[in-house]
């Protein structure tokens, strides 16, 4: 069998999570780690792997997990397209998917190549979930409860904030789709609170959302990888009301991402070319092995 070669570009808590995924994966080969750094204080768990600053050193590569920060994956993605290498994502930012999709769709057609985009838990396998119920129920209401749990795109988003050391956004379910951010920030000497909450509640991550913001002497102390979600939709099948369909799941956040990205990796090798989200790919192409195989087991 042909092994899928795979590279991870960036090596934070999802690029940690994919190279175990990886690791796991009967069906993929591991072909490097991108880290601006390059081989620079290089990890000791990454000593069995080329580890460069640039893909282009790793050789061949069918499939780039971009394990990088929301507002760089477009970047990315374009660039490693046009190496002829197909690209996955966890782009987090829900209202700006369709335009993400449009850009990498022309750029993946042009170079003949797959790009799957916002292939996280959510968006991603979530997606896949509110799709399936709402195909169930057709006229009805979908609310997603998310946490109570740590946020990594929106911790992520706070970091970079000026005067921040380290952030942890915390997720807490309100009720009814609706959620509370919980921001807790170390500060670099001399940064002003009231300033750092301004930059935070004004950004697009949290914009929507009642935020509150608070200084805190470690991070590392309350710091927890763990979330949730609760999907409910109550609608109508056909004629007939009342209808009612939950989705629980408590997880390790980045490990779960990293999962779905690595399903989505090899999935991409089974598309024409062009930009995707997950609700379009068969679920099926996320999965190793037989397709008949793979029928038998789980129909």
């Amino acid at each position: 069998m042909n092994k899928i070669r795979v590279a991870v570009v960036g090596y934070g808590n999802i690029g940690k999570y994919a190279l175990q995924a990886l690791q796991a994966a009967p069906d993929m080969e591991i072909a490097g780690i991108v880290r601006r750094a390059g081989a620079e204080n290089k990890p000791a768990e990454l000593a069995d792997y080329p580890v460069v600053s640039n893909i282009q050193e790793l050789g061949h590569v069918d499939v780039a997990i971009l394990a990088t920060p929301t507002r760089s994956v477009e970047e990315y993605a374009l660039k490693c397209l046009e190496l002829g290498i197909n690209t996955v994502d966890s782009f987090d930012i829900h209202g700006q998917i369709v335009d993400l999709r449009r850009t990498l769709d022309a750029a993946a057609k042009k170079a003949g190549k797959v790009s799957i985009i916002s292939a996280g838990w959510d968006p991603g396998s979530d997606s896949v979930v509110r799709t399936l119920m709402e195909s169930l129920a057709p006229k009805g209401i979908t609310y997603t409860n998310f946490g109570p749990g740590r946020s990594m795109g929106h911790s992520v988003c706070v970091k970079s904030k000026a005067g921040v050391r380290d952030a942890l956004s915390m997720t807490i379910p309100v009720g009814e789709g609706i959620h509370r951010r919980m921001v807790y920030v170390e500060l670099e000497e001399g940064a002003d609170l009231a300033e750092v909450t301004k930059a935070i509640k004004a950004d697009p991550y949290f914009a929507s959302d009642e935020t509150h913001v608070y200084a805190v002497d470690s991070v590392d102390a309350l710091n927890d990888v763990g979330h949730g979600v609760n999907l409910v939709r109550k609608g109508v099948s056909g004629t007939t009301h009342n209808q009612l369909f939950e989705f629980n799941m408590k997880i390790n956040n980045p490990a779960l991402t990293a999962q779905v990205l690595v399903n989505v990796a090899r999935a991409s090798m089974k598309q024409q070319p062009g930009a995707y989200t997950m609700i379009e790919i068969p679920v099926i192409d996320y999965l190793p092995g037989n397709r008949e195989e793979i029928i038998r087991h789980l129909v």
